[in-house]
């Protein structure tokens, strides 16, 4: 283990609530946590309140998430954390390290890694995957095997090199406009009504109402199977009505507001394609568009600009005052690219998938 004097990763205590008295790690954790995000990205579309986001700290049935928080000389700048997925099948663990800029340099990310790797040991993963953020910047690019989309090699990106990792995919950051005109979305939501004319919008928020639970999990489930992820390893996750209310639960127990715009087939009420947005507790911050998709047996009819138009006009009434939606999507997800450029999404930001299997 490397020993750096003044250096501690000290287990993070998931308090019951943010006014619990171990609660303030949690909080610091939180604060420092939106700190690096704005040194990455420049802005603070990212943020999130500690209240907001301790639901998705709490333990669950469906991962073990191991976190950490990096202290240096008592000091919180940074944290570590480890996702184990359950479902049957995974070898692979999801990882994450952050740490303030004014920190890099001196070791404190290797001796988290060695942590990282320990974990996914322990827990009997082969697998190691992790994404970051890469700013622009000028000098050498590296490309993913798909071929779509780089990142450039900077210090992030050298890290990963030099402890084993591959670049194996590209996702873009867009951003939509929600003060500008929207006559555009109006007009592609048209066009798509005038092509899917077998198919209507249904429209929910958290809890997901029981009509549509099962639909609403299946869709759910074929994200880990029907999504574009080069070579990036995911099992394939089961979803049940139990499921989903953990999953609605993080947003409800919050105070979050999540809208699912969803197309449903009118002969068989079969759900076939769905799109989820997202906002905080404050209605004047970015909301940000999470899953979307198109089961492969219903493409073809325009569903996914559908479920995208029709959920972006629906938020003007529930967020008028957010002033933007940020969403992410594989570079080389073209079909779905092409819808969000049409309706007006811009490129923002480029994030890279790495990967390492371990030796055995």
């Amino acid at each position: 283990m490397t020993t750096i004097t003044g250096l501690e990763l000290r287990p993070l205590v998931i308090p019951e609530s943010i006014d619990s008295p171990d609660a303030a790690d949690f909080v610091e954790m939180v604060r420092v946590r939106n700190e690096i995000y704005r040194e990455i990205s420049g802005h603070g579309d990212e943020a999130i309140a500690p209240d907001e986001l301790l639901p998705h700290y709490r333990p669950n049935a469906y991962e073990t998430r191991c976190s950490w928080i990096v202290l240096d000389q008592d000091e919180v700048i940074g944290r570590v954390g480890v996702d184990i997925p359950h479902d049957e099948g995974s070898n692979a663990a999801f990882w994450l390290i952050e740490l303030l800029r004014r920190t890099w340099g001196r070791g404190i990310g290797s001796a988290a890694y060695e942590l990282v790797e320990r974990t996914a040991r322990e827990h009997g993963r082969t697998v190691l995957q992790s994404w970051a953020e890469h700013p622009a910047s000028d000098g050498p690019r590296l490309t993913p095997p798909t071929g779509f989309g780089s990142v450039p090699e900077d210090h992030v990106a050298r890290f990963y090199l030099g402890h084993g990792y591959t670049l194996e995919q590209v996702e873009r950051s867009s951003a939509f406009d929600l003060t500008g005109p929207f006559d555009e979305v109006e007009r592609l939501r048209a066009v798509a009504e005038a092509a899917s004319s077998d198919y209507r919008v249904v429209q929910w928020g958290a809890p997901t109402p029981a009509e549509y639970v099962d639909g609403y999990a299946w869709m759910k489930s074929r994200m880990s199977t029907d999504t574009p992820t080069g070579a990036m390893e995911f099992a394939e996750e089961t979803w049940d009505a139990a499921r989903i209310a953990e999953h609605d639960a993080k947003y409800t127990d919050a105070g979050r507001t999540l809208l699912v715009t969803a197309a449903q087939h009118i002969a068989t009420g079969e759900l076939c394609a769905f799109n989820e947005l997202v906002i905080g507790k404050d209605l004047t911050e970015a909301s940000h568009q999470e899953d979307t998709l198109v089961l492969k047996e219903h493409r073809g009819h325009k569903l996914g600009t559908l479920v995208k138009c029709a959920g972006l006009m629906a938020w003007r009434d529930i967020a008028p005052a957010s002033p933007r939606v940020i969403t992410y999507n594989a570079e080389e997800n073209r079909p779905m690219l092409d819808i969000n450029e049409a309706i007006g999404f811009v490129p923002i930001a480029y994030d890279g998938a790495w990967k390492k299997v371990l030796d055995v």
